[in-house]
Formats: C-alpha cells, sequence, structure tokens
C-alpha cells in the first residue's frame, strides 16, 4: 500500500464483485478510505475482507445500498452523511443486465432505474458533499453505446428488446455524464465518462449462450480497467478534466447523438421527474 490517495474518501458502487471491487481495491493500494457500495452485504463483507488482505489497508466500509430501490439510495445516502463529512470520490459500476422486462419497487424497468436512475440519484443525493470538498471527481463506467432514446417508450412499456435496452442506458450515462459536468462548471467538482472495455463478470448471465461464451472469450480481467479508473480518480494529470469519455486511461470519442444538449436536458428533466430528487442544479 502506498499513501497516494491516503485522507481520501471514495465510494465505488458494485463493489462486491468485478471491476467494482478491483477498482475498490486498485483506491485502497492508494492507501484512500474505500466505502463499498454494494447490494449484498455478505458480499460486500468478503470483498472487503478479500481487499483488506490484498492491500494491509483496513481503512474499507460496506455499506448496503440497491439501486433499484430509491429508498435504498437515500438511506445509504443517510448513513453516509451521520459518519462522514467528506467525499472526494465517487465511482458508479453496478449495472444490470435483464434478458426479459422486470420492474422495480418504485414501478420502473430494471435496466434504466439501476444503470441510469440509480447512478442519477446516488450522484446528485452526494453532490453536497462532493462540492464541500472539492476539487473531486466522478465517474461513470459505460459503453459507447449508439443507441438513440425513444423518449416516448423509454422504458420499453411498448416493445422491449434487451440488448437495445441495455444499449440506451448506457446512451444514458453518456447523457447524464456531459449534462453533470456542464452543469458542474466551476465548482471544482468533475465528471466523466469511463470505458472499461470488456470484462470478465457475471453481468450478462442472463444474455444467450452463445453471446455469454463469445463475450467471456474476448473479455479481461477486471483488474487492468480498474486501474485505468483508479488512476483517472487519483492522477493530477487530469484534475480539472471534465465531461470527458475515457477508455485505458486515454480520451476518446463517444457518439454524436450522446453530444445532443437537448437530449441531454431531456433525459434531466425526466430523471427529476422519475425520482423524488428535490436539490435543484
Amino acid at each position: 500500500m502506498n499513501a497516494e490517495m491516503k485522507g481520501k474518501v471514495c465510494i465505488v458502487t458494485g463493489a462486491n464483485g468485478g471491476i467494482g471491487k478491483a477498482t475498490a481495491a486498485a483506491l485502497a493500494q492508494r492507501g484512500a478510505t474505500v466505502i463499498l457500495a454494494c447490494r449484498d452485504q455478505a458480499r460486500g463483507e468478503a470483498a472487503k475482507n478479500e481487499i483488506i488482505s490484498a492491500t494491509g489497508n483496513s481503512d474499507i466500509q460496506v455499506m448496503r445500498v440497491d439501486l433499484a430501490n430509491q429508498e435504498s439510495i437515500r438511506e445509504m445516502v443517510t448513513r453516509f452523511y451521520a459518519i462522514r463529512n467528506r467525499l472526494d470520490v465517487l465511482v458508479n459500476t453496478a449495472a444490470v443486465f435483464k434478458a426479459q422486462r422486470t420492474t422495480t419497487p418504485d414501478g420502473l424497468e430494471t435496466m434504466f432505474a439501476v444503470n441510469h436512475l440509480g447512478v442519477f440519484r446516488l450522484t446528485n443525493l452526494l453532490l453536497d458533499t462532493l462540492t464541500a470538498s472539492a476539487p473531486s471527481r466522478v465517474l461513470v463506467a459505460t459503453a459507447p453505446s449508439t443507441v438513440q432514446l425513444d423518449f416516448d417508450d423509454l422504458q420499453g412499456a411498448q416493445k422491449f428488446r434487451p440488448l437495445w435496452a441495455f444499449g440506451a442506458s448506457k446512451m444514458c450515462n453518456l447523457l447524464f455524464t456531459y449534462e453533470l459536468a456542464r452543469r458542474l462548471e466551476g465548482t471544482g467538482v468533475t465528471v466523466n465518462a469511463v470505458h472499461p472495455g470488456l470484462v470478465k463478470s457475471n453481468l450478462m448471465r442472463e444474455a444467450p449462450p452463445m453471446m455469454r461464451w463469445v463475450t467471456q472469450l474476448v473479455s479481461s480481467r477486471p483488474e487492468k480497467p480498474a486501474a485505468a479508473l483508479a488512476r483517472l480518480a487519483s492522477s493530477p494529470e487530469v484534475a480539472g478534466v471534465t465531461g470527458k469519455f475515457f477508455k485505458d486511461g486515454q480520451e476518446i470519442e463517444s457518439s454524436p447523438y450522446s453530444h445532443d444538449r437537448n437530449a441531454q436536458r431531456r433525459l434531466w428533466d425526466t430523471s427529476v421527474a422519475l425520482t423524488d430528487r428535490t436539490r435543484p442544479i
């Protein structure tokens, strides 16, 4: 363990496995205080013990949160504010893929709710402490989606296509990143999207068998993209860089549609309407 991020507080969602756990470990290796935001408390505790053993950093904590449940997100943020007065880095890696249309306790389509609205709500509820702790950083793990949103059927209630819905949720991540970065200009909070590439994980376990086989065949272990995420969370070289899209530590371009400000604002307004977030930005 080194002391590069000593004194820095980081939250990593989806940190009980895959790229989330690997990113949490990489941040812990740099000396950061790391909060593992996990849906499964037991798996989170197991990940915590593994990270402590691997890094020698015992300043690791598990906080249960179900990104499919808006009240669970609020409860987690309330617990966080009760014990911490700063947040330097928020890394959103949690995601799900569903082969069939399912809904959350809030009545929202699951992939849209977890992959986008969960990120939207958690990040917004943490903005006060992110701003107070500035310079601080928000990272959103996503993909170079080219899907254009159907705002008349955003949650696939009329026609559900799982791969399209997953791609749409990843486009939501990009639109949200760029819109939030613009809204936070001048605050010292930077917001960037990161494409980790294909990573060995259980994310696509509901995908068709052939797709799962091919994906696992060409996927890399999570440690490499996690190292890139940790560098973006800590490196002085990207201090002040915001509203960008990265892969392997290098800036890349996303589709022209992701830069459509009308789509960004429309998604933002829709997301506000679908959550009970009341803090304006």
